[in-house]
């Protein structure tokens, strides 16, 4: 297959080739679009079927050992180690290769030498650099970013700079992990023409090595340390590796700890001695047993790869034109108002198809045809629908992500303050996006994943009209009576089925949101995270019901006689004071005080039912001993301080206490949904408490949908009724998509959500509702009752 691969001329028949190859050897890929190569890339059908063959074969055994199975291992590791410095041109007379779990641990073990240095060191990093390369910096005594490649220059020109400031670590990447910008590799050569330094120099060659050649034939010219991820390039196994000169293996000889392996003899009875190898230095290095299967499988990983895709040089031409092809057309797009959709972070398009200087990725991110950003989690969101993997975010370069988007420290520290983590869903904070979005291609992509893709943009973040999303307008301030409340339902156990509240019957509305919604919540028994339906669609299939006249809520799943009840008392004294445990959970990324309950079978029924270890927990209302108190969700709008606005506590619901939907919207969208083929999505879906409906005895085409775009509040149930504060559209996710009878996934009503109703970068249906004013008594409201709602006076 090699000499196949090594026979094909032009860009054009390699790719052939390889669309040809993956139907049979990636079927993992098959209905998916894969784009994060720079996270991993994928493995083969073959590479498995060999070391799985490889494993059954042959016996191996801890090589500390002299036993046959020990000493096979030992061969295998060192025929192996042998392979992967060939394949980097390193020769075994001036390099050693140390095996790490990852790219990261080969960096912190460089770290950890430098760090026992006498007088300790100084460390110098690129701006471009992963966080594992920052991280560093917290070893050393002194640090410095270099913000610019110009700056580095300037620096190694200076040869009299620190040269009696001791040891010094400059470490850079050899291609950027965000936009795929390479970087020089002659800093290394430069650096080393000034002894006098004593610096050394660290390259992070994990996301170049990736999908190019990495030389290291010339020892003078090599960096002193090379970071690589092995599963960066081949996808399996999850392994690293730290080539070292040996010129500069001394570093490590004031290295103090030591492992199995490691050592010659140790004495820990009465004295404290201990002698260390005196062999290769990786023998120094390695703590501990090798993962010897998983060196194994790269044995298997390096012939099948050479096999399926030839040199890396190929491979490195190969990406570098489907990038030039993904960033070319990406430029090239356009809104109708000629409006560009994509800011791409680039050093220069020129540099796209040069490989040299320009690694297959593209960082990017989307603006609408008024200019605003696009949010990436919504973009995250759609692209799981389509079964297009991608990254969004940080990227882990926060360096690279800050120049790239202008955001100065202040302003990040500012974003941290409002609520911004990694991987939150605000990332559109002050009128800047907080992260990119990222697109890599590896040696199995093809032209037709980078049209795919394009084609994916195109039909969701394109507009083709100059109109903008559909929204009814109020001209002034005005009570209108169209509305009535069509049902009520809240939800006991969170993310899991609904519980319909009997027509006409009156319930408590309270601070917190509507009587017993979210009280419970399903958790991890590990992590006491509390599980969602995103991920376990199954959860839509747990039904729980409110039996007031045993006071139990019981659950029970469809297909099963089997239920577990537990009782509505917030005390549990009178049941078993032994059914609770206190424990630390968390809901939405937010940390809570939560009771878990201990029985067994609740455990396991809930364990059953979901496919998970998981049980029941509970978040009482704010009653007695037991106060509520309301996670934090930065990017829900505040309420207005007028007079008589209560500080509202949430119980486990996402942003607010009640979400609203009204009948007339969802008639709108299912319309759209249904002009496109698709099938109309049931109220239920969107998991709204209260749902608005107006006169069914309206003429055609008299409805108001979206009217709730611009309500100030509602009244409910007449003059005496409760009034509800909106506080804004409630950001759809593709939990939508899930159909709450059979827990099945579709692509629907989420797709059509994302054409129609996205505002300022977020795709928007229902609004977040809250209580205003609680007057004395219990406030209640029913399905029936008329609605006065109030729109707002534009500004």
């Amino acid at each position: 297959m090699a000499n196949i691969c090594e026979s094909l001329e032009g860009l054009e028949e390699y790719d052939n080739y390889i669309e040809r190859m993956r139907e049979d050897e990636y079927p993992t890929l098959k209905d998916a679009l894969y784009l994060d190569h720079a996270g991993t890339t994928s493995y083969s059908k073959r590479l498995m079927d060999r070391f799985h063959t490889d494993m059954m074969a042959n016996l191996f055994g801890n090589p500390h050992s002299a036993s046959p199975s020990s000493q096979r291992s030992t061969l295998e590791v060192d025929s192996v180690r042998m392979q992967l410095l060939h394949l980097f041109k390193a020769d075994l007379e001036y390099f050693d290769l140390v095996f790490t779990s990852n790219a990261t641990a080969a960096i912190k073990l460089v770290m950890e030498a430098f760090r026992e240095q006498e007088g300790g060191f100084w460390y110098r990093y690129h701006v471009d650099s992963h966080t594992s390369l920052v991280g560093v910096r917290e070893c050393a005594k002194e640090h410095r970013c270099f913000e610019s490649d110009e700056e580095v220059e300037v620096w190694l020109n200076n040869e009299s700079a620190e040269a009696a400031n001791g040891v010094s670590l400059f470490a850079y990447p050899a291609q950027s992990n965000m936009n795929g910008r390479r970087l020089p590799l002659k800093w290394c050569e430069s650096l080393r023409r000034t002894p006098q330094r004593r610096a050394y120099s660290l390259l992070d060659a994990a996301a170049y090595a990736s999908t190019t050649s990495l030389d290291l034939g010339d020892a003078s010219v090599a960096p002193d340390f090379t970071a690589l991820s092995l599963t960066k390039i081949f996808g399996f196994p999850d392994l690293g590796a730290l080539i070292v000169r040996k010129d500069a293996a001394h570093v490590f000889q004031k290295r103090k700890y030591f492992g199995g392996g490691t050592v010659d003899m140790v004495v820990c009875v009465k004295e404290q001695w201990h002698a260390k190898k005196s062999g290769p230095l990786h023998e120094l290095l390695e703590d501990g047993t090798l993962p010897i299967h998983s060196i194994v499988a790269l044995r298997s990983a390096l012939q099948t790869h050479r096999e399926l895709f030839g040199t890396l040089d190929q491979v490195s031409k190969h990406t570098a034109a489907l990038a030039k092809q993904l960033y070319t057309a990406l430029v090239s797009l356009r809104h109708a108002n000629d409006t560009h959709v994509c800011a791409i972070y680039a050093s220069g398009g020129s540099s796209y198809g040069d490989s040299t200087i320009q690694g297959p990725i593209v960082a990017f991110n989307l603006r609408d045809n008024r200019g605003n950003w696009v949010s990436n989690t919504e973009v995250e969101k759609l692209a799981s629908i389509k079964n297009v993997h991608l990254r969004t975010g940080g990227v882990c370069n926060p360096g690279g992500v800050a120049q790239s988007l202008d955001l100065a420290p202040w302003e990040m520290r500012e974003n941290f303050s409002a609520g911004h983590r990694c991987g939150g869903e605000n990332d559109i904070l002050n009128g800047k996006p907080t992260g990119v979005i990222r697109v890599s291609l590896g040696a199995m992509s093809t032209r037709s994943d980078v049209a795919r893709f394009l084609a994916f943009v195109d039909e969701f973040f394109v507009d083709k009209t100059l109109h903008p999303p559909e929204l009814w307008l109020s001209p002034s301030k005005s009570l209108s009576q169209r509305f009535h409340v069509e049902s009520l339902t809240v939800y006991p156990v969170k993310s899991c089925g609904r519980w319909q509240i009997p027509h006409a019957m009156p319930w408590e509305i309270r601070n917190e949101g509507l009587a017993w919604d979210r009280e419970w919540c399903i958790v991890h028994q590990g992590t006491a995270k509390a599980l969602s339906q995103k991920q376990h669609p199954r959860m839509a299939l747990i039904r729980p019901t409110l039996d007031f006249k045993a006071g139990m809520l019981r659950i029970s799943v469809p297909g099963t006689s089997e239920q577990i009840a537990v009782p509505l008392s917030a005390d549990p004294t009178p049941f078993d004071e032994d059914a609770f445990s206190q424990r630390d959970a968390t809901v939405c990324g937010d940390p809570i005080r939560a009771r878990l309950y201990t029985s067994p079978a609740i455990a396991n029924f809930l364990s059953s039912a979901i496919g998970v270890p998981c049980t029941l927990a509970r978040f009482p209302a704010a009653s007695g001993n037991f106060s509520s108190t309301r996670h934090s969700k930065a990017h829900l709008p505040q309420a207005k301080s007028t007079p008589g606005t209560i500080q509202r506590p949430i119980l486990l619901s996402n942003e607010s206490p009640i979400l609203t939907i009204s009948r007339s919207s969802l008639n709108r969208l299912n319309e759209q949904i249904k002009s496109q083929g698709g099938r109309a999505a049931h109220p239920s879906v969107f998991r709204a408490n209260i749902v608005l409906a107006e006169s069914s005895l309206l003429p055609p085409g008299h409805e108001q949908p979206w009217a709730e775009d611009e309500w100030e509040s509602m009244r409910i149930g007449g003059q005496d009724g409760p009034t509800l504060e909106f506080l804004g559209g409630c950001r759809r996710c593709q939990m939508v998509c899930i159909d709450q009878v059979s827990g099945e996934k579709n692509q629907e009503p989420f797709l059509t959500l994302a054409k129609t109703r996205r505002f300022g970068g977020r795709v928007l249906f229902g609004v977040h509702t809250a209580l205003v004013a609680e007057k004395g008594g219990r406030t209640m409201i029913r399905s029936g009752d008329v609605v006065e709602t109030v729109a707002r006076l534009d500004e």
